[in-house]
């Protein structure tokens, strides 16, 4: 069973008289009345960080993926509350040193100020942050129309070639090593956006499992399918020098998580104001694909218009 069939066996009935709770099927929670936005995410080493030798750059990857769900959505993060469990080695005085003058890094970098949490004693070392914000309105998923056309911010890819160092599964030089683990524990999100995509988006989603798994989730309850052209997916010019010197394929680094960046979809009349917008902010945003009828089916072509095959889409956690 994976995650989303569990929440939809054994807890979506749980919210039917919570239209708030949006059906657990989004990235937040979102009371309309009270203007209330508040989004939930859990941690745990091994699974979503290989180790805490660096606690001051997890706890940032940590953080930036947690607001990622609020900006997505249109809206500003405005506090978070964090709860961690762990025990003397992990939350040795070193180490709750490092987490603290990290996290007031992160709060004056994105204006966010923290609410409380809680600790707890554990071997298990894991940590839940909640982030709440306030607005009149959000974009949800599932909102997507035929001939929408895909959008995503920033670059795609750096994340999972930053884990692959770390795994010690591929060998650059020092330059690029530390510039692939900076992008996978500093995650560049992009905060400038949140004031702004109410005015062009329909639905939009933060790539955290993989853009083809995340964009699945973003029409999953619509009778909608999408075409992705693999030539426009964007990738930083250190992941081409890398793809070329190591003659890997680019298909495999596009979808495998860890993004944060926004995915979208808008009417081909918003295309002019977006290219404003994103050379206003100076924030990347990249036409990958388009929104088809269901009949049609999801695909990804290359520059030969031939449709590739991919069998890993994207992370999913199973139980």
């Amino acid at each position: 069973m994976h995650e989303f069939e569990l929440i939809k066996d054994y807890f979506q009935k749980l919210s039917k008289k919570s239209p708030s709770s949006l059906n657990l099927n989004d990235d937040v929670f979102f009371n309309k009345k009270n203007n209330l936005v508040v989004s939930v995410d859990t941690y745990t080493e091994g699974n979503h960080f290989i180790n805490f030798k660096k606690p001051e750059l997890v706890i940032k990857k940590i953080f930036r993926s947690s607001i990622s769900d609020l900006i997505c959505k249109g809206v500003l993060p405005k506090y978070y509350f964090v709860s961690g469990s762990g025990n003397k080695k992990s939350f040795s005085k070193s180490n709750l040193s490092k987490i603290s003058k990290s996290l007031n890094r992160e709060q004056n970098r994105y204006n966010i100020l923290l609410g409380g949490g809680d600790t707890v004693f554990s071997n298990k070392l894991s940590f839940t942050i909640t982030s709440i914000g306030f607005s009149k309105d959000i974009i949800y998923r599932n909102k997507g129309k035929v001939n929408d056309d895909i959008y995503v911010s920033g670059n795609l890819g750096d994340s999972y070639l930053g884990l692959l160092v770390l795994q010690k599964k591929i060998k650059l030089n020092n330059i690029l090593n530390k510039y692939f683990t900076t992008q996978y524990f500093m995650p560049d999100i992009k905060l400038e956006l949140a004031n702004e995509l109410k005015n062009f988006a329909n639905t939009s989603i933060d790539i955290s499992d993989g853009l083809l798994a995340d964009l699945d989730k973003l029409i999953n309850n619509q009778k909608l399918s999408y075409k992705l052209n693999l030539k426009n997916i964007p990738i930083s010019n250190n992941l081409k020098k890398v793809l070329k010197l190591k003659n890997l394929s680019k298909i495999n680094f596009i979808s495998r998580g860890d993004d944060y960046q926004v995915l979208f979809t808008a009417s081909k009349v918003k295309a002019g104001i977006i290219k404003r917008i994103s050379s206003r902010l100076g924030v990347k945003i990249t036409k990958i694909g388009i929104i088809q009828n269901k009949p049609l089916k999801s695909l990804i072509i290359d520059h030969n218009n031939a449709v590739i095959t991919l069998k890993n889409k994207g992370y999913l956690h199973k139980f």
